[in-house]
Order: C-alpha cells, then sequence, then structure tokens
C-alpha cells in the first residue's frame, strides 16, 4: 500500500523546509503498518505560495494561505490518483484541501483533523484543542463549525510559538504545552486533548510523553490519519459517491483555460 503524506505547501527551491523531510519520512512510516509505505510529497509552486511565508513570519498563521494553497493541493491529489497512491492524508492538520481533493479522484483523501476529531469521540465526550498561534483560535473553531463538530470542543488554546526554530524550542514547547493541557482538563472540561500543528506535535514534541507527564489522552494525529487510511484502502472504502459527487476530469483540465 502506498499512501501520500501531503504537505500544504509547495518545497522552496534552493531551500529545505523546517522539519527534516527523511527524519519526519522515517517517522511516519514507523506508524504504518507492515507492508505500507507512506511517502511525504509536496504541491507544485503557484502563484501567492508566498503568502504562507509572509503572515508566517508576522505569526499570523490566519488560514488565508491554505486558501490560496487549496487549487494546487487538489492538483497534486489529482495527480497522487494517477500515479498508483492508495490514498491520500493531507498532513496539515486543518485540512487544507481535503473536501476539493475529495471531489476530483475516487481514493480515500483523508484529512487529520476530522479524523482525528472522530477518533477522539468514540473515546470521549468533551475534546480540548491546542493550536500553534492565536491567529488559529478562530479559523479553527470556523472549521469544527462548518465539520457540525464545535459543540464537542470545550476550549482552544494557543501554544504561542512557530517558526524555523522549534527544534531548538522543544523543552518551551513541551512545559508550555504541558501547561494548556492542564488547563483544558481543569479549567474547561476536556476529557481528551488534540494538538493541532503537526511541526511542533508529534514533530518536535511527542503527545505519549504529554500523555504520561498530564494523565489524560493526547491525540497523536499523524498516527491516527495513517492507520485511518490504511483501513479505508483495505475494506475498499472511500469517500462518497453521494457526499462528493464526480464529474469526468483529466489532468489537462487543471491546466486548461476557458
Amino acid at each position: 500500500m502506498r499512501i501520500l503524506f501531503l504537505n500544504q505547501a509547495p518545497r522552496a527551491k534552493g531551500k529545505s523546509p523546517a522539519y527534516d523531510v527523511e527524519g519526519i519520512e522515517r517517522l511516519l512510516n514507523g506508524y504504518a503498518s507492515p507492508g505500507t509505505k507512506i511517502e511525504i510529497g509536496f504541491p507544485d509552486d503557484f502563484e501567492g505560495s508566498k503568502m504562507f511565508e509572509t503572515i508566517g513570519n508576522q505569526s499570523v498563521l490566519n488560514g488565508l494561505h491554505h486558501m490560496m494553497e487549496t487549487p494546487a493541493i487538489i492538483r497534486k491529489i489529482f495527480w497522487a490518483a494517477e500515479n498508483g497512491y492508495d490514498a491520500v492524508i493531507q498532513s496539515n492538520t486543518f485540512d487544507p484541501g481535503v473536501d476539493g481533493g475529495r471531489l476530483a479522484v475516487n481514493i480515500p483523501v483523508i484529512g487529520l483533523l476530522r479524523a482525528s476529531m472522530h477518533a477522539a469521540l468514540t473515546l470521549a465526550d468533551k475534546v480540548g484543542i491546542t493550536v500553534p498561534l492565536a491567529a488559529h483560535v478562530p479559523y479553527t473553531w470556523r472549521i469544527l463549525r462548518g465539520y457540525g463538530l464545535d459543540s464537542f470542543v470545550s476550549s482552544i488554546k494557543p501554544i504561542g510559538i512557530y517558526g524555523s526554530d522549534i527544534q531548538q524550542r522543544k523543552q518551551e514547547i513541551y512545559g508550555i504545552t504541558e501547561r494548556l493541557i492542564r488547563s483544558l482538563v481543569d479549567e474547561d472540561g476536556a476529557e481528551i486533548i488534540i494538538p493541532l500543528g503537526g511541526a511542533l506535535i508529534p514533530y518536535v514534541v511527542s503527545p505519549e510523553e504529554l500523555s504520561k507527564t498530564t494523565g489524560v489522552q493526547v491525540v497523536n494525529t499523524k498516527a491516527i490519519g495513517i492507520r485511518f487510511a490504511e483501513m479505508c484502502v483495505k475494506q475498499g472504502l472511500t469517500q462518497s459517491i453521494q457526499t462528493y459527487p464526480k464529474a469526468s476530469i483529466s489532468s489537462d483540465d487543471f491546466v486548461g483555460r476557458m
């Protein structure tokens, strides 16, 4: 089984992402079952891709970059279906491009936020969520309202850290997140925790370690997405044709103009 773990943004020429691609790929494959291969992929570059860097440098990742990225993400999902992948997982925990991708292909397209929410809600009634930045808070609430899941969330709290130096700030991120989790449980009534912003958790800080320290289950969004995608492929499941009706399209339609 081949699963494309699709990054939200293009891989900048002459630059490396803020994380080690080979190391992350090894980590992701560690979550997978024997016989499954997880491959990290990137959408092609596009006009407006600089938006991610611009608003990221201001620590205002408010979702605008995801709106700009969506067409390129959908094109890459379509490419994956044409090139032998069995499923696509959107690596970003805010699910950019997932709904559009589901309208374009027949293979499963998995969003980590939605999959993690439903997994958590089979185990608990109230979910507490951490996000990297304050600008993520209203954005996350909007996504949850769209999913009809906002009433199951007790509160959303920002860690306040993001950027290219996150690997060097592991202990700081761990300490802040531990305190946030305790406040989500003690003050807001959360019964299980979903950490959004995979570049922080699990790529820098382990959700398993946070669970041990705080005594509350902290969901590993990446592992859940991978195992759910595997289940879909093995069971022959994909997004419903009634929910996501599809037209007959080709790769030329993604570049053609009126």
